[in-house]
């Protein structure tokens, strides 16, 4: 990014109350990407949506943001951070109201893939808004920790929120809980924050907006062609069109990257071995922690019968279970460092993730759920910091919330493409013994099982790659500098 920035009154008298609109709209986006996982039962059987269907509601979503979030803080560098945050906040509202509105699944699933736009404008420039709000560094820090802190609240009390709501309402209302935020969230900004921008040249403007089309065109392409695989043979022009189609649109985004001089996601960030590190341990957890939330939250409201309420308690013990990992990391962060945390994080996800796998019809919360739910929140919070502090390494003050940003697509894009591809083969497993013979319970039961482990096993694989791609540990003294929250 290029230019300067103009220059904002400091300290400006709104920005607490600036501060608060803002983080309405970030509150709304961690809750808009937890709270469907409960409701997709109930949004299965009224909206009578196929497997691959439902998929789509969580994808629909997660390649929106992912694919478009780079393009939306580039957009407001060049034509306004207020102005594209508020047409986000805007977008948001209007597709949570469509959203909650829904009666078919393209209606629906359209109205996710606005909400990941909205996002996408949304979040990148609400961050970098309040970056220039706080010119005290302290004030800054303490601004951060409550942004981060409302996004931590948004997408804690998304189960619990979302089990509750379409328990005693319906999934509707899990949608409907989003408009006001956004509309007041929209009307603050406006009254409470200046405008900002940088100049760009236009060359790199156009060639974000291409990037951005690519990437996101080419995932949709890329994850269609897998969902098509479970219901049409894998040679059919069905399938074949949309992953050919979808891999062209890829490839030509990568040669626009290695060929710009200006790319959407920087080339830069990935020459570090270190920062390699931290991304690729965000893929691999990405990858199988989204099918794990996803057939977890099937299993508990179709195969054990829980009610939506049910299902959001249950998730519980892993918002409790997660702190101890996160404290215990913390701490051992100055003796063992990153490299080792890291992997060792990943490693224990993955086993709790293989004893999801031993679940059949007859199990117990106590003795089948909590086991792998408890391990898979505890590796979690060792893995989280020592992920952040390696993708963060050796990034500059200016470059954090572009390091947050690379970071968090790499996130979503991979939560959809672990989802769409381990989903994929476990349903089409579950497909071929259905057609042997196999009853549908036990078919059902096999596929699930099966994706369990293929979600488990990339972990493994995702523990050793890390620690083998570390070509140095970081302990705290060396990270301070890029402990920026993440949250872009």
């Amino acid at each position: 990014m290029t230019g300067d920035t103009e220059a904002l009154p400091a300290p400006n008298p709104l920005r607490w109350k600036a501060l608060i609109g803002l983080a309405l709209v970030q509150f709304i986006i961690f809750l808009d990407a937890t709270n469907v996982n409960v409701a997709l039962p109930s949004i299965q059987r009224d909206l009578n949506l196929s497997q691959s269907e439902l998929t789509w509601v969580v994808n629909a979503y997660l390649i929106a943001a992912g694919g478009l979030l780079l393009l939306g803080g580039r957009l407001g560098d060049l034509v306004g951070r207020r102005r594209v945050f508020t047409a986000g906040a805007a977008l948001l509202a209007v597709s949570s109201l469509t959203a909650a509105l829904s009666t078919s699944s393209g209606m629906l699933i359209g109205s996710r893939f606005a909400q990941g736009v909205g996002e996408a404008l949304a979040a990148p420039t609400a961050l970098s808004m309040v970056a220039l709000l706080f010119t005290d560094e302290r004030e800054r820090t303490k601004a951060l920790g409550i942004w981060g802190g409302l996004a931590g609240l948004g997408a804690a009390s998304g189960v619990l929120l979302s089990g509750v709501l379409t328990d005693l309402a319906s999934w509707h209302w899990i949608f409907y809980i989003g408009v006001p935020p956004c509309v007041i969230s929209l009307v603050m900004t406006l009254r409470l924050v200046p405008e900002t921008r940088e100049a760009a040249e236009t060359g790199g403007r156009r060639t974000s907006w291409l990037s951005a089309v690519l990437l996101t065109g080419g995932m949709i392409a890329f994850v269609h062609g897998l969902l098509n695989g479970i219901d049409h043979p894998w040679g059919s022009s069905a399938v074949l069109a949309s992953l050919i189609g979808g891999l062209v649109a890829l490839a030509v985004f990568a040669v626009l990257q290695l060929r710009s001089a200006n790319p959407l996601i920087p080339l830069g960030f990935f020459t570090s071995r270190t920062r390699l590190t931290g991304y690729a341990g965000q893929v691999f957890m990405a990858v199988s922690t989204s099918v794990m939330f996803f057939l977890v939250v099937l299993f508990m409201q179709q195969t054990a019968h829980y009610s939506p309420l049910q299902s959001g308690l249950a998730w519980l013990p892993y918002t409790v279970l997660f702190a101890p990992g996160l404290v215990l990391s913390t701490r051992l962060m100055p003796v063992l460092g990153s490299r080792l945390l890291l992997s060792v994080g990943l490693l224990v996800i993955g086993v709790g993730i293989f004893l999801f796998s031993l679940l059949g019809g007859h199990s117990g919360f106590v003795t089948g759920l909590l086991p792998g739910m408890a391990l898979a929140a505890f590796g979690s919070g060792l893995a989280a910091p020592a992920l952040q502090l390696s993708a963060l390494d050796d990034v500059s003050p200016s470059n954090a919330g572009l390091g947050s940003g690379v970071l968090t697509s790499l996130q979503q894009i991979s939560q959809s493409l672990g989802l769409s591809v381990i989903m994929t083969i476990g349903l089409s497993h579950a497909h071929a013994l259905r057609v042997s013979g196999t009853g549908a319970a036990k078919a059902a039961e096999e596929g699930r099982s099966l994706s369990f482990v293929i979600a488990g096993a990339v972990l493994v694989v995702g523990a050793v790659t890390c620690y083998l791609i570390a070509n140095r540990t970081i302990k705290p003294a060396a990270a301070d500098d890029a402990a920026v929250p993440l949250t872009a």
